[in-house]
């Protein structure tokens, strides 16, 4: 018997071609476009309140420049732990515990994670 664990593509792959959807599995660009959403929705991730994005309007400049990031960030995991409580690694820092205070889900953090690598 045949098991889709075994498949080449694996099972939400097959999945996903059996309903013909890419929504059941996110790529790389919509994870990335996801991600710039947040970042620069003033209601939500709020990046732009402290960090300068390129393509961003009237960012702040108590936090670094998103800039560089890919090179700064090469580990996905590390950036997304700084995004979900950077007072873990600096108790003295302004900026807000993301993932521990629940503001993001750790979905939106990994989109966050996609976007902002792009910079």
């Amino acid at each position: 018997m045949h098991s889709d664990k075994h498949h080449p593509l694996g099972a939400a792959a097959i999945l996903a071609l059996a309903l013909g959807s890419a929504a059941v599995i996110p790529g790389p660009t919509a994870m990335i476009a996801a991600g710039k959403q947040l970042a620069f929705d003033r209601t939500k991730g709020n990046c732009l309140a402290c960090h300068y994005i390129e393509g961003g309007e009237a960012p702040g400049n108590i936090g670094p420049p998103l800039t560089g990031m890919g090179v700064r960030y090469p580990d996905k995991a590390k950036l997304h732990a700084q995004i979900w409580d950077a007072t873990l690694v600096n108790p003295e820092t302004p900026m807000p515990p993301f993932g521990s205070h629940q503001i993001l889900s750790d979905q939106e953090i990994d989109q966050l994670v996609e976007f902002i690598r792009t910079q």
